[in-house]
Formats: structure tokens, C-alpha cells, sequence
């Protein structure tokens, strides 16, 4: 009976700490060429134990609610996340209305140099948080949707210290196809196979990424059209499919796990 009493009380105390632990929403606020942005560092506190960090990009709604959810799911107890503003503070779509996120994107898409900028210096303020948050800095990678996933993408172009990145219904193009060259992180993009937005710009994106020295791999989901882990959507052209979402988290973990090993 005494040694079931002790583990009663040992189970409690494991119970009363998990209680504690928490899904942590830190702002992460910085300037760049006059302009202030305001992202989220996201992370499971639970443990102390260093994790790989990742530059979340979210879709063209930016950094909302919905993508501070989508980021903690994603994180759970494996990754330090920091879900990035590109736009700026003062820039914020308001969920759902496409004009005013088709206005935010626009000036980025205009000047991919800019994106580019924009998404390095937001690798450079995870690497910064390493300080107070439980990031392994040898393990760094970056993750988008829809537009973010064409962030993501010009991130590796840069040429970029990641070990990886992963781009969900991305914007497949670029300014610039001879950048691949510079490509170091290992790339995997996936796109719904019946995506008319992206999906058009694949077979110049597989002759992009021919020219790269990288490890990529480009995946087509069977069925799956534009917006396909984005809960909730339900439109022509973009709709939220739990089974390609599934399957694309899935290859994500394995592509991270795989770029990851031998980074301790």
C-alpha cells in the first residue's frame, strides 16, 4: 500500500507540472529600413530542453489568431517557432478579406529583393532568441503557407544557413531562376495537385531547382487544390483538406528529422 500511495503522489506531482507548463506567445518586435514589425515566438515551456527553431511564414492573412494556432499545433513539444510578420506592425489583413491581403503581398512580390530581406532578418531575430528560449541554433529551418511558402522558398534562394525548408501550397515562382545555385538548406515544396494557382509555375520550378546543388523534392497531393491545411477554408480553388494536410505534416517531420540529424 505504501508504494501505491507513493506513486499516487508522484503521478499527482507529474499532473500539477504539466499543469503549469504552457504554450508560450512571446512578441518578438524589430525595425528594418524605418519599418517595425511584430511577430510571435511560439513554444511548448514544458521543458527546458533545446529544439530546432523554425521561421514560421503564414498565409497572405499574416499574423492572426488563426496562425498563432496553426503555429502552436506545429510546434507542440518539437520546435521553437517564430511566426513572422511581413508586412510590417501597422499591416494586418483583416482574416478572410482577400483585397486587403492581395494589398499587403503585393510590395513583396513587386520586389522579391525586399522579401528576401525581409525573411532573412527574421532568421537573424530567431537566432537572437536563443538567448531566453530553448533553440538549438545548429538546428534552424523555416516553414510557409501559400504566400509564406514563396517566402520560404526565396529564403533558400538566398542562400540562407537553414538546414531545411518546406513550403505548403506556396507561390512557386521567382525573380531570379539562377539563384538556385546559391541554394545550401534542403527543400521540399508540396502543392495540391489540382492547385490552378501554383501549380502552373511547377514544371519551371523543378528546372529551377535542377540547376541547385540542394538536396529537394517537390511533392503533388493526389486531389488536393490551394489552401489544403488551412482549416476552415472552403471555397473554389481553396479548400482545407484534412487528409493532404495530414500527409504533408508528415513529410514535414520527416524532412526536418532527416535535415536535422547530425546538426547536434
Amino acid at each position: 500500500m505504501p508504494r501505491i500511495r507513493g506513486f499516487a503522489a508522484l503521478l499527482l506531482a507529474s499532473f500539477a507540472f504539466a499543469a503549469q507548463a504552457k504554450m508560450v506567445h512571446r512578441p518578438v518586435e524589430w525595425t528594418q529600413a524605418g519599418t517595425r514589425f511584430h511577430s510571435v515566438l511560439v513554444y511548448d515551456d514544458a521543458s527546458s530542453t533545446k529544439r530546432p527553431g523554425l521561421v514560421m511564414v503564414p498565409n497572405w492573412f499574416g499574423v492572426n489568431d488563426a496562425a498563432i494556432r496553426k503555429a502552436e499545433t506545429i510546434a507542440g513539444r518539437d520546435y521553437v517557432i517564430l511566426l513572422t510578420d511581413m508586412y510590417g506592425a501597422n499591416v494586418r489583413p483583416q482574416q478572410g478579406n482577400a483585397e486587403q491581403a492581395q494589398a499587403a503581398v503585393k510590395p513583396l512580390y513587386a520586389d522579391r529583393g525586399l522579401m528576401r530581406s525581409r525573411i532573412n532578418e527574421a532568421l537573424a531575430q530567431l537566432k537572437a532568441q536563443a538567448k531566453d528560449a530553448p533553440i538549438d541554433t545548429a538546428k534552424l529551418a523555416a516553414i510557409g503557407f501559400c504566400f509564406g511558402g514563396a517566402a520560404v522558398l526565396d529564403l533558400a534562394r538566398s542562400g540562407a544557413d537553414v538546414a531545411a525548408v518546406v513550403s505548403f501550397h506556396g507561390d512557386l515562382s521567382t525573380d531570379d531562376a539562377s539563384q538556385a545555385k546559391r541554394i545550401k538548406a534542403r527543400v521540399l515544396a508540396m502543392n495540391g495537385a489540382d492547385d490552378t494557382w501554383t501549380m502552373k509555375d511547377a514544371d519551371k520550378f523543378m528546372d529551377e531547382m535542377r540547376q541547385s546543388p540542394a538536396d529537394w523534392q517537390f511533392v503533388a497531393l493526389g486531389h488536393a487544390v490551394h489552401c489544403f491545411t488551412e482549416v476552415g477554408e472552403d471555397s473554389p480553388g481553396c479548400k482545407y483538406d484534412a487528409k493532404a494536410a495530414a500527409r504533408s505534416y508528415r513529410l514535414m517531420h520527416a524532412w526536418l528529422e532527416e535535415a536535422f540529424a547530425g546538426r547536434d
